[in-house]
């Protein structure tokens, strides 16, 4: 099958409802579409206001856009270079195997050197294989130092010393 024609750019701001639509099929995919609270304005006011809180990327074809990549830029750590956690990245179904996941991820990483970054992260959900053999084609693999942890947003507040939500 012949891949089709497609471009990589920076998200604009008209690419919102695209965006959104995708960023849904992960949630859904990733099972947390029931807690998904992004809309077009906070999306909007997040990617592109006067101070943008990641850098979206995406793979525009056939008149819409098939494939995006947030990254988020953690200014410096121990070397003073910067971390790119490449927060989410999704290419739809139908352009899968086409090429596209792969130039996407090109470009995020020529993006973070081009930034001074010197390492690039992100996380797989467990039992994702597709993901994982996808990653490690392209040089990644998981991290044997160090094991990610989380809080939720109770245990957030209870270790900040307040009090319940209830």
């Amino acid at each position: 099958m012949l891949t089709p024609s497609f471009t990589l750019r920076a998200a604009l701001p008209g690419d919102v409802p695209d965006l959104l639509r995708h960023m849904r099929s992960l949630a859904d995919f990733e099972q947390y579409l029931s807690d998904f609270t992004v809309d077009e304005q906070s999306l909007s006011a997040r990617a592109f206001g006067p101070d943008p809180e990641c850098h979206i990327f995406v793979a525009a074809c056939c008149g819409g856009i098939v494939g995006y990549a947030v990254g988020l830029v953690i200014p410096f750590t121990y070397d003073l270079k910067s971390t790119v956690v490449l927060k989410e990245f999704f290419v739809d179904s139908g352009y899968r195997g086409k090429g596209i996941g792969s130039a996407l991820f090109r470009h995020v990483a020529a993006w973070a050197l081009a930034g001074g970054a010197g390492r690039l992260k992100w996380d797989v959900m467990a039992g994702n294989q597709k993901a994982e053999t996808f990653y490690r084609k392209h040089g990644g693999g998981p991290d044997s130092k160090w094991i990610p942890y989380v809080m939720d947003e109770d245990a957030l507040k209870a270790a900040a010393g307040l009090k319940g939500t209830g």
